[in-house]
């Protein structure tokens, strides 16, 4: 961990205890002095750490100037906690300020009938903008992009670009560039800043436009449009409709937010959980919610147990193999995660796909020959040592060869399958895969034993 990282968490954990000592004396200047210091990111960060009844006294003291900032970084459970309470003008009030990507973001926490109401607490203008971001799925760039953008035509001087510019006296946050259209609003290109202030003020836009960055199709999906960005080290791009119309654009923050979202779903999704869970959520909520992959996980479980129950005369006949059961199941387990992981991080970066899938198949079962082939050696050697029995070694060699090249077969095809069925990968692949690795370990390693060492 980083020193940066490691401060920023001690200082989140003294800030907590600040506020609970100046919460239990009563102490509510001292709590708005601290809040004070805080930027919008660090409250919500700590409004996420904090538990609920302490959440919402820290709440209170929070200014409102600074309540929309705080809202827009939250998680999106903690989020609807805060929001719950609030009244559709106040939700309006606070969100005043936010770009309309991040006051839809926030609306979308709230019961229809309550975001209806906040819609409508709003000026026309700024409605027409938050409902246009609204009218597209949040996962896309429709859902990503702010509609406020400034737009410049082709034909005009730079000198003119710049007199318009210092008029307007503002641009929208990390705004890389203009966006030069036509009359009809169709979008051409690009001015970057630095080519406006760089070039002869007397060139037109035309002449010094970039045309190479394309508009983003208002419904590419979200982590496309994050490889975009990192793959063109963009600061902000145009999104347009299908007929090329421009009808916002998307921001470095906003990708970052995917990026960051992405990490922490594929984090969480491996052990079943929500990405947004709220740490402090209800104990009965977060109960439930895990309830549900633990059963499916005892589910598979159980088909791993009947496996054993069919071989409970060779156990019984030959202990070794209880004791060396474990050692096939885990090793292929291994194997199997490390070619999922591999497949899932390539699936999300757009790496990998059915184009490709042969090519990567053939690739994880000759990696996982060559490992079961030196570790089976190894086991081998071990396992007949051990329990003095040569042929038991053979088995077990055996059993783990075919139990790792099944491993690394279903690490592929298990991911890509569960995508095609648009299902998330990293939710559901780890189940799926332990379930395999287990029957299939099981199954070798006492089938064998039945066949071979019984007499």
């Amino acid at each position: 961990m980083s020193e940066a990282a490691l401060h920023s968490q001690n200082e989140i954990q003294g800030t907590i205890q600040l506020l609970r000592e100046a919460l239990e004396a009563g102490d509510r200047e001292l709590i708005r002095a601290r809040l004070g210091e805080l930027h919008p990111s660090d409250i919500a960060e700590l409004l996420e750490s904090l538990p609920p009844r302490l959440r919402d006294e820290v709440w209170e003291e929070i200014s409102p100037e600074i309540e929309g900032d705080v809202l827009a970084h939250a998680n999106d459970e903690v989020r609807a906690g805060l929001l719950e309470d609030m009244h559709p003008r106040e939700v309006a009030e606070v969100t005043r300020e936010l770009d309309a990507d991040d006051t839809a973001d926030i609306i979308q926490d709230l019961p229809e009938d309550k975001a209806a109401e906040v819609l409508r607490a709003m000026d026309e203008q700024r409605r027409q903008r938050v409902a246009h971001v609204l009218s597209y799925p949040e996962d896309t760039a429709g859902g990503l992009m702010d509609p406020d953008t400034v737009t410049v035509r082709s034909d005009v001087t730079l000198d003119v670009v710049l007199r318009y510019l210092r008029l307007r006296g503002e641009v929208p946050e990390n705004t890389g560039g203009l966006f030069v259209v036509d009359r009809d609003n169709h979008y051409l290109g690009v001015l970057p800043l630095t080519t406006l202030l760089t070039e002869d003020p007397e060139k037109t836009v035309g002449e010094v436009m970039s045309r190479e960055v394309e508009g983003i199709p208002a419904d590419m999906p979200a982590e496309e449009v994050a490889r975009l960005f990192e793959s063109r080290d963009l600061i902000s791009a145009a999104v347009v409709d299908e007929q090329g119309h421009l009808l916002g654009q998307i921001t470095i923050d906003d990708v970052v937010d995917v990026i960051k979202e992405q990490g922490e779903s594929a984090l969480m999704s491996m052990a079943g959980l929500d990405e947004e869970e709220d740490m402090f959520a209800p104990v009965t909520v977060s109960a439930r919610r895990r309830a549900v992959w633990l059963g499916i996980n005892l589910i598979t479980a159980f088909l791993a147990s009947w496996v054993i129950g069919q071989f409970q005369e060779t156990i019984d006949q030959i202990v070794a193999l209880a004791v060396l059961m474990p050692i096939v199941a885990s090793m292929g387990g291994i194997a199997g995660t490390q070619t999922l992981t591999v497949v899932i991080r390539g699936i999300a970066l757009g790496q990998i796909g059915y184009a490709n899938a042969r090519a990567l198949l053939i690739r994880e079962v000759l990696v996982a020959l060559i490992n079961s082939l030196i570790w089976a050696l190894v086991v081998g050697l071990v396992a007949g040592y051990w329990f003095d029995r040569p042929e038991l070694g053979l088995i077990i060699g055996a059993a783990m060869i075919i139990n790792l090249i099944c491993a690394a077969l279903f690490g592929a095809i298990i991911p890509l399958v569960l995508k095609r069925l648009s299902i998330d990968p990293a939710l559901a692949g780890g189940v799926i895969l332990t379930t395999v690795t287990d029957v299939v370990g099981f199954m070798a390693f006492l089938g064998l034993a039945t066949a071979f060492l019984l007499h």
